[in-house]
């Protein structure tokens, strides 16, 4: 697993990493732009909306919300990848911060109409997941969602068979989702929804 040195490292070779994985429509990115572009479409289905990034990296989708409108607040753990989002979005709120340490206080305090987390809360084990998603529940609006775009599979059968696939690069030290379990164990907590994408990745809606 990248920590943050790893991150920044990578942070200049990042998007050009992610589109030859698509393009191959290889895991793990197979499926990268078409999650983006739902993810994008949901959110600017309101105007001027308070959007939260969880993991923005480079601003790929961030930006363009930025760009049309939308007031972003945002989370990352690489300070280079902030600097790079920071100059295509001058005023949003960016702070650097680690997930795994919970929320800071900044963003506790607000309350936002989407709650956005692109291929980042797999570094977050399942457990940590489920208590990390119950968290953003808290800081949605009454009309709020949650969009997760990352590497996921229907069920465990699928994971598996995605992995013995690609087991001369697939990362142990990532926690993939799997939709039929974390819609279990949020069942009484909020609705959620999964819109496969590719054979490796999708979308996760969630309301309250």
């Amino acid at each position: 697993m990248l920590n943050k040195q790893g991150f920044n490292l990578w942070a200049d070779n990042y998007d050009n990493t992610v589109q030859i994985s698509e393009e191959n429509n290889e895991y793990p990115f197979a499926g990268y732009k078409q999650i983006l572009n739902v993810i994008f479409n949901e959110v600017m289905q309101k105007n001027c909306s308070n959007v939260l990034d969880i993991g923005f990296g480079t601003g790929l989708l961030t930006s363009k919300l930025y760009e049309n409108g939308q007031q972003i607040n945002g989370l990352d753990f690489s300070s280079k990848m902030i600097a790079i989002s920071k100059a295509k979005m001058p005023e949003a709120h960016l702070i650097e911060w680690d997930i795994s340490k919970g929320l800071p206080f900044e963003i506790i305090e607000n309350r936002y109409d989407s709650i956005l987390s692109t291929y980042t809360m797999h570094h977050l084990t399942d457990e940590e997941k489920v208590s990390f998603i119950i968290k953003l529940l808290s800081l949605l609006k009454e009309e709020g969602q949650i969009f997760i775009g990352d590497i996921s599979f229907q069920n465990r059968e699928k994971l598996n068979i995605c992995r013995q696939e690609n087991l001369h690069h697939w990362d142990d030290d990532e926690f993939y989702f799997v939709f039929d379990e974390l819609k279990s164990s949020l069942a009484n907590v909020c609705n959620c929804k999964f819109y496969p994408i590719s054979h490796c990745g999708g979308v996760i809606i969630i309301s309250k």
